[in-house]
């Protein structure tokens, strides 16, 4: 079985290409990112188009959220024409969504691949939805989601074979907005163990964690409001993340009540978490957001909302709480409950890293990716059998 993956930048498909690879089925991975920054595949197997991710990403660097934003189409269209014409032969085609409209017929009228779409959010409609209602809350300026990514989306989810979630929320969502459900396969992400791993904490501070976009979006309003006027002494809000345009009021408004990162490399990343005592996530919308998996890793329980994907990875009131969006009290309540019980902190952060252990890094999720395949082109070849015997 040969498998070609479709990923612009470093996302969760470099780990499934790795993996891919690891068990003898990879093909070709076809990558916006720079040449350089892929690693752990032979570099053969990679073929790279960087010349409009290149700027996308120092325009996201350096703030010029405009630029980044006025590239993101342009970038989308080329790539995927740029992939549809190198299409190697394969038996299965699995790419992001919304970037390998073009490659996913090119690798069916010309190879007869299994398509595969990879959805790692919400549908992308509930997205726009949901990202529009909160911006209105926060009197903030929400531009939509590109319709023209929009479209490109919703012709992939009806033209693929099948069609990669990693969590029952972000199933739920795609079922809800018509999606056949007998498309959909879940496949909830892995964690690296290597990386992400448990270091000694070096003070008593009671630390609060958020790691990731510092944005409406990850719903940060809603952790500023449940710890302001906290009043408990040995606690700190530390935020790891790229700062988006409509978050600066609300942090000028809350500045003095936390402390503030920036961006981190991935690989420093464990340093952080080994200091937390809870990663709070209040996210409105994703799929499956990588970094509980991380947090969980290092010993941290997680305070996450139901709108993460977090139930697919952990169980509320063992491994950490799942909350409800927009509920700051919520989240106030359990971050209180784990500051006046240390037994119970202590207990939720072992129980998360045997979590996490037992799901087993990524390998479950390339043998679960390939046993998907596998099975979809098994059921195809019986179905061409059966009508060729008609």
């Amino acid at each position: 079985m040969k498998v070609a993956v479709g990923s612009a930048g470093p996302f969760y498909t470099f780990d499934l290409a790795r993996q891919l690879d690891r068990l003898g089925h990879l093909e070709h991975l076809y990558t916006a990112y720079p040449s350089w920054k892929v690693d752990g595949l032979p570099k053969e197997k990679v073929s790279t188009f960087p010349w409009l991710m290149g700027p996308a990403m120092l325009a996201n660097r350096f703030g010029f959220n405009r630029v980044r934003d006025r590239l993101n189409f342009p970038m989308i269209e080329t790539y995927d024409r740029w992939m549809a014409e190198r299409m190697a032969p394969c038996d299965v085609f699995h790419c992001l969504s919304s970037f390998g409209l073009q490659s996913h017929r090119a690798a069916r009228s010309r190879h007869g691949a299994l398509t595969v779409c990879d959805r790692g959010s919400t549908h992308i409609e509930y997205q726009n939805e949901i990202m529009r209602e909160e911006f209105e809350r926060f009197d903030a300026h929400f531009p939509g989601i590109d319709s023209r990514v929009v479209e490109r989306e919703l012709e992939e989810y009806a033209f693929c074979d099948l069609i990669f979630v990693p969590s029952s929320f972000a199933m739920r969502t795609l079922v809800d907005k018509g999606v056949p459900r007998e498309k959909i396969r879940l496949n909830p992400f892995g964690v690296d163990l290597a990386m992400f791993r448990r270091q000694p904490k070096g003070d008593r501070t009671f630390r609060v964690l958020f790691v990731g976009t510092v944005s409406l979006r990850k719903g940060l309003p809603y952790l500023f409001e449940a710890l302001a006027g906290f009043g408990h002494p040995e606690v700190e809000l530390c935020v790891i993340g790229a700062l988006e345009a409509e978050m600066r009021p609300l942090m000028a408004k809350y500045e003095g009540t936390y402390r503030y990162l920036g961006a981190v490399p991935r690989g420093e990343l464990h340093k952080h978490y080994s200091q937390a005592s809870v990663l709070v996530l209040p996210s409105i919308e994703e799929g499956l957001a990588l970094v509980q998996a991380q947090a969980m890793a290092c010993g941290v329980p997680v305070i996450a909302t139901e709108n993460t994907g977090a139930a697919d990875l952990f169980t509320d009131g063992v491994e950490g709480f799942i909350v409800p969006i927009r509920d700051a009290g919520a989240i106030r309540e359990k971050i209180l409950t784990l500051y006046e019980n240390p037994s119970m902190r202590e207990q939720m952060g072992e129980a998360a890293l045997a979590r996490v252990t037992r799901i087993g890094g990524w390998d479950d999720y390339g043998v679960r990716a390939a046993e998907y395949y596998r099975d979809a082109l098994e059921m195809r070849a019986g179905e061409a059998n059966a009508d060729s015997l008609r």
